[in-house]
């Protein structure tokens, strides 16, 4: 089993940790949209329980405006019979001085009334008046509330339309991880077939001319000092010669990385420099407090660059 590490600043032990999933980078975006269309569905909801109290009020208005219509109509019959029997008074013959007075008193009573029915068109015509601006205030309000609507489903759609992109270019990305894993396979697989388990393998991989190795005896130090192969330095932790086991230190740059329970003949990979440059360490021979193997680094450091491509 192959462990690759980045990269790490001086200040951190072990590599760097990993950057979030697609899946993870997925359920932010999903969670952004979501809250967006909680609040535009709240901006619907309020303009919609607006509209419901406006048209509540105008039913109640209309009520009014029916109710006071009929009150008119009656008030008109009432005078026009008043006047009819006000016709008969004038017509009669020999009336005396109380039909008189009585009449002079139907007269001042039906002027009052008759100032009071005018006093109730009034009314009437300012209520009307009234009913006119609520009916401009209803239309006011369904076009406010259309107008939301309509900004409602253009944000809808926008939110649609970048949630496609995102899917596109989240398709994209693993289209081109996965690449990316099976060129990295490819590339283990083709190191692997070419380990060498003793020193004629090794001869033979050094005739090839691919790439460049260097030997080492390497024991446990007693005070943690560092053993220098080719341009990274290696220190030997712990070794088990019965499972022909072994912990090692590896320090690449400025990080340093450890690899533990690793068997003898396992290739050990990682990258080193900006330009992610595999190297690979082989132990051959595990001894108590003692190992052996080579340090296997590319030979032409253009062609073997695994510098991680972005988009």
């Amino acid at each position: 089993m192959f462990s690759l590490k980045p990269k790490e600043s001086a200040s951190t032990p072990l590599a760097a940790a990993p950057a979030p999933s697609p899946a993870q980078n997925t359920t932010l975006l999903k969670g952004g949209i979501g809250l967006a269309l909680v609040l535009i569905l709240g901006l619907g909801y309020n303009a919609y329980s607006t509209r419901n109290t406006l048209e509540d009020r105008i039913s109640s208005l209309e009520k009014q405006l029916s109710e006071q219509d009929d009150q008119l109509k009656a008030a008109n019959k009432h005078a026009t019979d008043m006047a009819s029997d006000l016709q008969v008074v004038t017509k009669r013959v020999g009336v005396t001085s109380q039909e008189l007075d009585a009449s002079r008193k139907f007269a001042e009573k039906l002027k009052a009334e008759q100032e009071k029915a005018d006093q109730q068109l009034a009314n009437e015509l300012a209520t009307k008046a009234s009913s006119n601006d609520v009916a401009a205030a209803r239309q006011e309000a369904t076009a406010k509330v259309a107008e939301v609507q309509q900004v409602a489903e253009t944000k809808i759609g926008a939110v649609s339309g970048d949630l496609k992109k995102t899917d596109a270019r989240l398709d994209a990305t693993s289209k081109d991880l996965a690449d990316s894993r099976r060129e990295l396979s490819d590339v283990n697989k083709t190191l692997s077939a070419q380990i060498a388990r003793n020193g004629s393998e090794l001869a033979d991989l050094r005739k090839k001319g691919e790439r460049d190795y260097f030997e080492f005896d390497l024991a446990k130090p007693k005070k943690n000092e560092m053993t220098r192969v080719a341009d990274i330095q290696l220190q030997l932790r712990r070794t088990d010669p019965k499972k022909a086991k072994y912990d090692v230190l590896i320090q690449v740059d400025d990080s340093r990385l450890e690899k533990k329970d690793r068997t003898a003949n396992e290739p050990v990979q990682f990258l080193v420099g900006r330009d992610k440059l595999r190297y690979e360490v082989v132990v051959n021979f595990v001894d108590k407090d003692h190992i052996k193997g080579y340090l296997s680094t590319p030979k032409d450091k253009v062609l073997a660059a695994e510098r991680p491509q972005f988009r």
